[in-house]
């Protein structure tokens, strides 16, 4: 609960202890790490209970303070049963196999049991994630695959101990390319993102200050259009020291026409608190066809307050495979440093107004693996960069690049021939504070691409005016100017509205719209959520999809679903 009063205001928690996973202890009193992180907006500060280094975050137990005389029963079973049952109503236009209209009845549910203070055995059963959010559309003008992020919980628990990879950080150092050997996505969802049902499924995760272990199985249902599938995912990690780590991870996926076996070494070293390396091997084989891949990267990062340096080296072979993984491109060498200079100093005019200035330079090379021969060259240098006091931002990028296509391809259904390519694009960014009632992100894109020319617009406004209401806007459109085979001019509109309606933190309407000009669709999900009880739902949720025929090039085809979910939770 909270509470405001001419003297501020105070956020209440109440924990029960049975939520809470702790050891038996014959001693009157415990001692518990603790910490906590408040981000206050006014002034766009971070504050903690107990200090951390800026290089981390407040999950860094290290540095948690300690809450004495603590006097905690005795744990019990800790276990938690979730049941649910869901109905759908389910309309169909002009999709083959399909009848007009179909409806179902499913339950199902989860156990989770605390087998003690470090080991948790996760069940699963005939599951469904009607109430996960849904994707949202991307119009993609690069060639390489877009990351969608998982959004379902059972997949999200304990994401950071399977999850492990290398990528861009969330301000994009680090490179561009991706290896994760396990995306949980790649479960229970085809390459649409349109579910595929899971009969049962079970996750094993040990933690300590030492080790650190799991293993999960899932049983994904045969359909028309895949078979049953088995999934099998293992990892374990050695923490050497208090801040590096080594592991390994395997991946099984079996179904009736291939098994591809992906098994993973990987390592963590923190040398001190600006200096770190990441690195991992990887091997992939298919039982179809006997086929042999492999991939591997090493990262390195020096930062501090004033400095981000990074080299990130990696290498993915051709017929690497991580089929319950995730890669951004195949059959490539990457070579990917880059720097950001964080001022903060004295000479910083208007320090009122501007917090920093950050400019940067970004390189990528790669090469293609199987025959050493430069495929591409990127130089993202951006001498102009500011983040201001109130959190937001502007700036400047340019980025000169060369690419040598060794296929066409065809971004928004542009078809670009394949040969080499050097142009320049430039990026502006602005953004506002977006603690503010109004706010807004825009980023301008425009310059030379490929044989033409390219200019890409995307606005995103939110509208907040009281905390029960927010209400997003986005428009993205991308303007080609003479691009392809066919020097094709013509524009393609992405817009969106999403909006959230919460009566109180329990009851929620949460929905988004998105208009596509370049497949001339349109498409809604609409989803109600009332918890009950602690932990307990009610959902409501309806979703329209409409997308062109796969077998009828002239024929538009459409789904609606309305699903009626409830779920009860028990602890025990």
């Amino acid at each position: 609960r909270t509470a405001r009063s001419d003297s501020g205001w105070v956020a209440e928690f109440a924990i029960p202890w049975k939520t809470l996973r702790y050891a038996k202890s014959d001693s009157t009193f415990q001692s518990w790490g603790f910490n906590l992180n408040r981000s206050r907006r006014m002034t766009n500060e971070n504050y903690a209970f107990s200090p951390f280094p800026r290089s981390f975050n407040v999950l860094r137990m290290d540095y948690a303070g300690i809450i004495k005389g603590l006097q905690p029963p005795p744990p019990t079973a800790n276990v938690r049963i979730q049941p649910f049952f869901l109905t759908s109503y389910d309309r169909y236009r002009n999709m083959d196999g399909r009848k007009p209209h179909e409806g179902a009845v499913k339950v199902g549910g989860e156990v989770k049991w605390a087998i003690s203070s470090r080991a948790v055995l996760d069940l699963t059963f005939n599951t469904d994630f009607a109430q996960a959010d849904a994707d949202r559309q991307v119009n993609n003008v690069t060639r390489f695959s877009v990351l969608f992020p998982e959004r379902r919980q059972f997949f999200l628990e304990n994401a950071s101990l399977f999850g492990i990879g290398v990528g861009p950080a969330s301000d994009m150092s680090g490179g561009s390319i991706r290896i994760q050997p396990f995306f949980s996505r790649q479960i229970g969802l085809d390459g649409g993102g349109n579910p595929i049902p899971i009969d049962a499924g079970a996750r094993f995760v040990s933690r300590s200050a030492k080790t650190n272990y799991g293993a999960m199985y899932i049983r994904q249902r045969g359909t028309d259009s895949s078979p049953a599938t088995n999934y099998f995912v293992g990892r374990y990690s050695e923490n050497l020291g208090k801040q590096s780590r080594l592991g390994a991870l395997v991946t099984v996926k079996s179904d009736t026409g291939n098994t591809n076996i992906v098994g993973n070494l990987d390592g963590f070293v923190r040398f001190n608190e600006a200096h770190s390396l990441n690195w991992m091997l990887n091997l992939s084989h298919d039982s179809k066809g006997n086929v042999t891949g492999a991939a591997g990267a090493a990262q390195y990062f020096y930062a501090t307050n004033q400095w981000k340096i990074w080299w990130t080296q990696s290498l993915i072979s051709k017929s690497y495979n991580p089929a319950v993984g995730f890669i951004s491109r195949t059959d490539v060498i990457g070579t990917t440093p880059g720097i950001f200079w964080f001022y903060r100093g004295k000479h910083l005019p208007f320090k009122k107004i501007i917090r920093s200035f950050e400019p940067s330079l970004l390189v990528e090379f790669y090469h293609q693996a199987s025959t050493g021969r430069l495929i591409e060259r990127s130089y993202g240098l951006s001498p102009f960069w500011i983040m201001l006091q109130s959190g937001g931002f502007m700036g400047h990028i340019m980025t000169p690049t060369y690419q040598y296509l060794t296929e066409p391809f065809s971004p928004l259904g542009v078809k670009i021939a394949a040969g080499a390519y050097n142009y320049t694009r430039h990026a502006v960014y602005w953004g506002s504070d977006g603690s503010k009632k109004l706010s807004f992100s825009w980023n301008g894109e425009y310059g030379t691409y490929y044989n033409g020319k390219l200019n890409t617009t995307n606005l995103s406004v939110l509208i907040a005016p009281i905390p029960h209401i927010s209400i997003t806007g986005r428009f993205n459109r991308n303007d080609f100017r003479k691009v392809g085979v066919n020097t094709i001019t013509k524009n393609v509109d992405l817009l969106s509205v999403e909006g959230r309606f919460a009566a109180n933190p329990r009851l929620q309407l949460i929905g988004f719209y998105q208009r596509n000009t370049d497949t001339k669709a349109n498409n809604y999900n609409i989803r109600l959520s009332w918890e009950y009880q602690p932990l307990s739902f009610i959902y409501i949720v309806f979703n329209k999809r409409e997308f062109q025929s796969t077998t009828r090039l002239d024929t538009r085809s459409q789904e609606d679903h309305l699903i009626a979910k409830i779920s009860y939770l028990r602890q025990l």
